[in-house]
């Protein structure tokens, strides 16, 4: 069967910590209890912060280029009003019904993930496949693994933690400090050519 990872966020700009969070997924395995979505689909979010879309875009894309098994979908940035994880999950489940969906989301996301809009559909629907983004998290996550199971699958992936953020690289780039050991080189150039962020 077909797996499929769907890793959502703003991407604002996407850097080296998002793309690690792919890569771990990928490279837990593909026994029993792993993630490893056999491709990875980057789902941009439609805020509009900071940096257009399209600019966003143009980002992934860049970034993408890194990865084999990533590719960039733009569903969300084309619906109109309020959009949310579950109606992109349902695009997905449409779209590949014989597919196994992978949820990919960090550990902040994971832990606050039953405040989600219709959580328990989308765990219907997709297994989640969780990377801490923090150190030290670990057993906090096995205790909300241990709870969500009884909605669907849950995916812990074990791997070093890499600790960095949007904000921080847009500060970064604001005070005129180096940034671009975060991103890949192409989305450096990027930022730099449009001026973004500064």
């Amino acid at each position: 069967m077909q797996r499929i990872g769907l890793f959502g966020g703003s991407f604002n700009p996407i850097h080296n910590g998002h793309l690690h969070l792919a890569k771990a997924a990928k490279e837990a395995g593909t026994g029993q209890g792993r993630a490893d979505p056999g491709k990875c689909l980057a789902v941009q979010t439609g805020v509009r912060r900071h940096a257009s879309g399209a600019d966003r875009l143009a980002m992934c894309r860049l970034a993408a280029e890194t990865l084999s098994f990533c590719e960039v979908d733009s569903c969300e940035l084309e619906r109109s009003g309020v959009s949310y994880t579950v109606d992109t999950v349902r695009l997905f489940r449409e779209r590949y019904p014989e597919a196994e969906l992978v949820l990919l989301v960090g550990s902040d996301m994971f832990l606050s993930f039953t405040r989600w809009h219709c959580w328990q559909e989308i765990l219907e629907m997709a297994a989640l496949g969780v990377v801490s983004r923090m150190t030290g998290d670990l057993e906090q996550l096995r205790r909300q693994q241990a709870f969500l199971l009884q909605y669907g699958k849950i995916f812990l992936c074990d791997v070093p933690v890499y600790t960095v953020s949007s904000t921080k690289i847009r500060e970064n780039r604001k005070n005129h400090t180096d940034f671009s050991c975060y991103l890949p080189q192409k989305v450096v150039q990027y930022i730099v050519s449009h001026n973004l962020y500064d």
